[in-house]
């Protein structure tokens, strides 16, 4: 969360003082941006093997 939106959430009180709204808007968010958990989740598919010409 912090290097896409500046927040950390371990800080004291944090996720207390936020609604479970809060969280999921960010958390969606961050499955749309170019991010770790984004990547790790998305994956991109593994390159295609180079074809030999034998048969």
């Amino acid at each position: 969360m912090h290097e896409i939106y500046g927040v950390d959430v371990g800080a004291p009180g944090l996720l207390q003082a936020r609604s479970w709204r809060w969280l999921r808007v960010r958390i969606l968010g961050l499955l749309s941006a170019d991010s770790r958990i984004q990547r790790l989740l998305n994956p991109p598919p593994p390159p295609a093997k180079p074809k030999t010409g034998r048969t």
